[in-house]
């Protein structure tokens, strides 16, 4: 049976996280070259970039972007998109990257794109790998869900209609993860697909960055840079550099 990674990400994830728009998308990137610091031309992976949106909004801001996805039908949105822009999309898996050694400024993940593995050693290799990418000094945003909150205000069951299709979404901590069940009905029939995010607190994920040879120089609670609060924070956004 293929992982969840594999069978989750196609058409029905496009329509599933819809909302999820290039204006959310252009505000958050805005926040990220401000973490960043960076200059207008220098070389931006955006880490498990889906179809675009964040890539787009890179560019826009003047930076060389190369997007990678293991999933081949978000990767076609993201062409799609993005043409004529130069942006460059590679299909390939974050704990094995298709690139040399310090190719990049700054590597960013976002939208929880982490935590995908149920081995530690599996997630930590994800880091490992951005540390290897990144160019000395070179800068790194890492975009997490806070554990604490995640438990609070996780809402079990929901249910929408999108045009002609009904979704319906399940959502359960089982341990050390956070699980989904996705239920889209349409005039084609039935289809099932599930989600799962290993949950990490600050502590595990600055130890795991640590031993990537990663620095940690920031804790953000969301993209309006509010310091990060393991109680109510929505987020935990990591910001850093490769370390020295």
């Amino acid at each position: 049976m293929a992982p969840w990674y594999e069978e989750s990400f196609g058409e029905d994830y496009v329509l599933v996280y819809r909302h999820r728009d290039r204006v959310h998308a252009d505000r958050e990137i805005r926040q990220v070259a401000q973490w960043l610091n960076l200059e207008p031309g220098q070389t931006v992976l955006d880490l498990c970039c889906g179809t675009g949106r964040h890539s787009i909004a890179l560019h826009r801001l003047g930076f060389q972007v190369t997007g990678l996805d293991l999933s081949e039908v978000l990767l076609e949105y993201a062409r799609k998109a993005s043409e004529g822009l130069g942006i460059r999309y590679i299909q390939g898996d974050m704990r094995h990257l298709p690139f040399d050694a310090d190719q990049f400024d700054a590597v960013v993940n976002l939208f929880t794109s982490f935590g995908y593995f149920v081995e530690d050693e599996e997630n930590g290799q994800v880091l490992k790998e951005m540390a290897r990418v990144l160019r000395p000094e070179g800068r790194f945003v890492v975009d997490f869900l806070n554990r604490e909150a995640v438990k609070r205000n996780l809402v079990p069951e929901s249910e929408r209609v999108e045009g002609e299709t009904r979704i319906r979404e399940r959502r359960w901590i089982d341990g050390d993860f956070v699980r989904k069940s996705i239920q889209v009905i349409d005039e084609r029939g039935e289809r099932m697909y599930q989600e799962r995010v290993k949950m990490y607190s600050r502590e595990q994920m600055e130890d795991m960055m640590r031993k990537a040879g990663l620095t940690v120089e920031s804790v953000w609670g969301d993209f309006e840079s509010r310091s990060y609060d393991p109680i109510s924070s929505p987020r935990m956004i990591f910001v850093g550099r490769l370390a020295l």
